[in-house]
């Protein structure tokens, strides 16, 4: 058995007295010996959150006591050690950040598509347009064959990047797809503002898909923001690893290239680093 369980959810629903939720919180997490980090927002709650198999159940039995939060359905992955430093209960104006008011996931939703039915809809060849919505440097990681990033550094841009896709799309199937499925409970309704009239979103996202159907039509793992970096099909941590200067995510070749050093430098930044040393020894 793992040592550790690693936790995610969240949900979009309405709370208040975020303050004293918020010291709830943070005192029971500290009670069950659990790290990591708990969003609160008027908006709902995102959390990532590691410990024993008797703490993160225990995590997830309290929250399904707050009001809207009964029916939470987490996700988990194993991992040997802890991913997590401390345990941190932050309130936010979002519990992911995208800038644009008047999308509200909890009551106008886009359509949720289950991890099966994508995999059904793809082994038949039906058409439709796969839309990665995670930032470029995820999406090199791994994506699903013949999607289109959104070609993004970071989830504000998405508006903007949407304003760049093919009109013809508004009329024709898309299925959207992020990490764990929040980043498209916001994009999903926006592209619908936009008017896209036929957009779906994963539900749960790449993880979810690859718990439920493992790697089928995938290429590459699945970048995760803690320190194993990516996951497998199987949700087994794999070898990548971040750069220490320009915190790129690498894969196990590019740790091979002869301008990586670990904990250093690595080929993205090998150029800007070396100039900048270049004009400093010039100084």
């Amino acid at each position: 058995m793992p040592d550790f369980v690693n936790l995610s959810v969240y949900k979009f629903t309405p709370l208040g007295d975020l303050p004293a939720l918020r010291e709830r919180l943070l005192t029971r997490t500290n009670e069950l010996q659990l790290k990591g980090t708990i969003l609160l927002s008027p908006e709902g709650i995102n959390l990532f959150v590691a410990g024993t198999r008797e703490s993160t159940d225990a995590l997830v039995t309290e929250l399904r006591t707050l009001p809207g939060l009964g029916d939470l359905t987490p996700k988990e992955s194993p991992s040997a050690k802890q991913p997590f430093s401390k345990m941190l209960v932050k309130i936010k104006k979002e519990i992911i950040a995208f800038g644009i008011e008047g999308i509200d996931p909890a009551n106008r939703p886009a359509p949720k598509l289950p991890a099966k039915t994508l995999k059904q809809w793809l082994d038949e060849g039906r058409p439709v347009t796969l839309l990665d919505t995670r930032n470029h440097y995820e999406v090199r990681m791994g994506t699903f064959k013949g999607a289109v990033p959104a070609g993004i550094d970071q989830f504000r841009d998405f508006p903007a990047a949407v304003d760049k896709l093919d009109p013809a799309l508004k009329d024709q199937p898309i299925v959207m797809f992020c990490t764990g499925g929040i980043r498209c409970e916001k994009a999903g309704p926006y592209m619908e503002k936009a008017g896209f009239t036929n957009v779906h979103q994963l539900d749960g996202g790449i993880l979810k898909y690859f718990e439920e159907c493992g790697g089928a039509h995938y290429d590459g793992e699945c970048f995760v923001f803690d320190y194993r970096v990516g996951v497998d099909a199987e949700l087994k941590e794999t070898d990548s690893a971040l750069c220490f200067t320009c915190q790129m995510p690498l894969k196990v070749e590019e740790q091979q290239d002869p301008r990586y050093v670990a904990g250093e430098i690595c080929p993205h930044c090998f150029d800007r680093v070396a100039n900048k040393a270049a004009v400093s020894d010039k100084l």
